[in-house]
């Protein structure tokens, strides 16, 4: 298996808990509650390593959360590399109000990094790229760190001969995908905005992916349609993938751990095509586990047989 390094800029502790009823002005007695580790390129690990992958994590880390954090990656044996800050890292809350099933989703800002430790961060980022490898900048940034972090990254993974994945959002993706990337992920919202459309419409869809990759800077486009399953277009051609049916239980992850199922299974050797239909039932599987928790290997593997893909069409 070809070296995997995911990239957390804004690593978190995710809590979630369950409630019967949200109600205001009330103290409310919480039930199932779950810890985990968290951050965009974390779960990237973290469900890699569920589907019986490897990598290496590196973020940043401080403060008592910090220290739960690095417990938490250490009980999942995920290799993890810590560049040390001042400031606590962040925390995020999930609330489930059992008598509705909404979900509630508070997430923190994240610390303040100083110069100095972004770039004692982005060395570390360097130091860990060799040849061949891919590397997945994965997640939100905190304050103070600028919005052309992942397109310095990209920068880098090209200059050290990686591939460079990114999943991220806003101004951040837009400049990595000016920078250009081996792949991105947008949902429909996200690939609208880097194409400057307010909405995309199912015909729509197809040529906005095909602008991007018609740019020259990003090879392999994945828009993620929820439900609707996913849509692949690279230089080579255009695939659609059906998302299997099942029971959601909670969509925190989802994304994260369908990144994990694409970049491990090209890290094995298979074909794009092949990897995204992983990487849909590596989705639908996170889908059908509680709170913060990933996809589990199990039902990946299983839910994978049930991945349509047709060429050519949405």
């Amino acid at each position: 298996m070809e070296q995997i390094v995911t990239v957390t800029a804004n690593p978190a502790v995710d809590r979630s808990a369950v409630v019967d009823q949200v109600k205001i002005d009330v103290k409310l007695r919480m039930h199932s509650v779950q810890r985990d580790a968290g951050g965009g390129g974390i779960n990237v690990s973290r469900a890699i390593a569920k589907l019986d992958g490897s990598s290496l994590a590196l973020f940043v880390c401080g403060g008592v959360e910090g220290t739960i954090l690095e417990e938490l990656l250490a009980r999942e044996h995920i290799d993890a590399s810590p560049t040390r800050i001042a400031g606590a890292i962040r925390e995020n809350l999930t609330v489930v109000e059992e008598s509705s099933d909404k979900q509630y989703r508070f997430g923190m800002p994240g610390p303040e990094l100083t110069a100095d430790e972004l770039e004692r961060f982005e060395s570390a980022l360097h130091d860990a790229m060799r040849p061949g490898a891919w590397i997945v900048g994965s997640g939100s940034l905190p304050p103070r760190v600028p919005t052309d972090f992942y397109a310095k990254l990209a920068s880098r993974a090209k200059e050290s001969d990686c591939r460079f994945v990114v999943d991220t959002s806003g101004d951040a993706l837009a400049e990595a995908v000016r920078e250009g990337a081996f792949l991105i992920k947008p949902n429909l919202r996200e690939l609208a905005s880097l194409v400057g459309a307010q909405k995309l419409e199912d015909p729509d869809i197809r040529d906005a992916a095909r602008k991007l990759v018609d740019g020259g800077r990003i090879a392999n486009v994945v828009v993620s349609l929820g439900s609707a399953g996913a849509l692949l277009v690279t230089g080579d051609g255009i695939w659609s993938f059906s998302a299997p049916t099942v029971l959601v239980s909670s969509r925190i992850g989802a994304g994260d751990s369908m990144i994990a199922g694409i970049v491990g299974a090209l890290a094995r050797g298979s074909t794009m095509v092949d990897a995204v239909r992983s990487g849909v039932a590596a989705g639908a599987a996170a889908v059908m586990t509680p709170g913060t928790e990933l996809c589990r290997g199990d039902d990946a593997r299983r839910l994978r047989e049930e991945v349509r893909v047709t060429e050519g069409a949405l």
